[in-house]
């Protein structure tokens, strides 16, 4: 997911459909016009995910109703089976990639089974969920996790289930140690280079920017040989600029229709047109970074002789006069002797009669 010289990005749709089917494909369409890569959403049954007596999290008592439960919130924003349908069809039509992140079992197997999703997004908030790790590992053939709110030793953790669901046969039951063995196997490690991609992120809406800490991808980059993006939480949208610079392969990014919309996260979202500045503005950014070598452009090199100089005679110089630090100078433009021949060029005679300012001969 994502190249050397392209940036794959997601467009977060998540629940900023606030349950309307209407709506979410409204932002299948803003992706799509974007020309995001994908457009994701959120799978889950809400009496699978949260207890009924679970508190909010302290930004999503300050967009929503605060007398309501967590569980009453989230079961509002529930799609149905066929809505999934509906959307993936649309999405299909619309020619974006169409994402899903499965918050419980029943959920991971409707977009795997039911749907054949091939990718799945594992949430920041279930790194620490071995079990459903290793159902997702055991389901699909590629991988995209969030690290928000974890150690490395957590993220180790979670990428020892991944490849043992990878390496290991479906009906293995792990036993103490194995994660860790099959983490630092060969097979394991191989698996994991070519079938996970961690994302850096910051489990906050919106996430202030200084706690971004960007360099944590390069520390995972260096701790695991994994490729890894960015789930871009920040208001804005230059923080995924500076990520993509800093050698994101992917970016995630949350889209709502109207900022003004109530609900957990429109308030921390892009609206379409943002949405399209993003996707412009990095592509632009890919082709600023370029491919490493130093050498001089095409636009570049119609320049070089109007800017670099050459040899000249600083003052009259006659046939036969020794060239010294006071007749001899350089000047623009670069068409004659380089600059670089100065030294050798002092102390030798001139073989005929120069004005000031002729370019020495060759």
């Amino acid at each position: 997911m994502g190249t050397d010289m392209k940036t794959f990005i997601i467009a977060e749709a998540g629940v900023n459909h606030n349950g309307d089917l209407s709506l979410a494909k409204q932002l299948v369409d803003a992706a799509a016009d974007a020309g995001a890569d994908a457009v994701k959403f959120q799978t889950f049954r809400a009496e699978q995910v949260v207890s009924r007596h679970a508190p909010k999290a302290e930004y999503q008592t300050r967009v929503t109703d605060q007398a309501e439960s967590q569980f009453d919130m989230i079961r509002k924003l529930e799609l149905s089976e066929a809505a999934h349908d509906e959307l993936m069809t649309h999405a299909n039509m619309r020619g974006i990639a169409f994402l899903s992140t499965p918050f419980d079992v029943p959920s991971l197997h409707l977009l795997t089974k039911r749907f054949g999703l091939q990718t799945i997004k594992i949430p920041s908030g279930e790194i620490t969920n071995a079990p459903f790790l290793l159902a997702i590992a055991r389901a699909v053939a590629r991988v995209v996790m969030s690290t928000g709110m974890s150690t490395l030793a957590e993220v180790e953790a979670a990428l020892g289930v991944l490849a043992y669901g990878f390496v290991e046969a479906a009906a293995a039951i792990p036993r103490s140690g194995e994660f860790e063995q099959a983490f630092s196997s060969d097979a394991g490690q191989e698996a994991l280079r070519n079938r996970v991609t961690l994302l850096h992120c910051t489990t906050e809406y919106p996430a202030p920017f200084s706690e971004v800490n960007l360099r944590a991808m390069d520390t995972m980059a260096e701790a695991f040989g994994l490729p890894v993006g960015y789930s871009d939480h920040t208001m804005g949208i230059h923080i995924s600029l500076v990520a993509v610079a800093r050698g994101a392969r992917v970016i995630e990014k949350h889209l709502t229709i109207d900022r003004t919309l109530t609900g957990p996260d429109h308030k921390a979202s892009l609206e379409p047109e943002e949405l399209r500045q993003l996707v412009r503005q990095i592509r632009e950014v890919e082709l600023a970074l370029g491919r490493g070598l130093k050498y001089p452009t095409v636009s570049e090199r119609k320049n070089r002789a109007v800017a670099r100089k050459s040899l000249v005679a600083a003052r009259a110089v006659r046939a036969g006069e020794l060239f010294t630090e006071d007749n001899l100078t350089s000047k623009r433009p670069g068409t004659g002797v380089s600059p670089f021949a100065y030294w050798q060029t002092l102390g030798q005679a001139a073989r005929r009669d120069y004005n000031p300012d002729e370019a020495l001969d060759a």
